[in-house]
């Protein structure tokens, strides 16, 4: 059974920044791609940044600049330096593995997701 665990998030002031870490365990082997989705209120979940097993990078376009993905295949954990960050980033971010596969910007495969961590940006 794959668990996946977050930690780092918080409250912020907006311009200020954060780091997400995200630990995976049990049979994480199966997983290509690795990262971050969030969920702000009364939206739908949303990519924010994926790595996959070849270290391709998929960011979403409002986090482009000021968001870092990094993975560390070693120990199957994944990182996200938010930088910059703006009252838009309040949301609940949630570590995903994929064992599915990216094309063209798209995704298709099944997913495991952590608890989700809370990030909110004060104006």
């Amino acid at each position: 059974q794959v668990q996946l665990v977050e930690s780092g998030g918080g409250l912020v002031q907006s311009g200020g920044s954060l780091r997400l870490g995200c630990a995976a365990s049990g049979d994480s082997s199966t997983f290509n791609s690795m990262g971050w989705y969030r969920q702000a209120p009364e939206r739908q979940r949303e990519l924010v940044a994926v790595v996959t097993l070849e270290g391709r990078i998929n960011y979403a376009d409002s986090v482009k600049g000021r968001f870092t993905v990094s993975r560390n295949y070693a120990d199957n954990s994944v990182y996200l330096q938010m930088n910059s960050l703006r009252p838009d980033g309040r949301a609940v971010y949630y570590c995903v593995g994929q064992s599915g596969s990216w094309s063209g910007g798209y995704y298709t495969g099944n997913d495991y997701w952590g608890q989700g961590t809370q990030v909110t940006v004060s104006s």
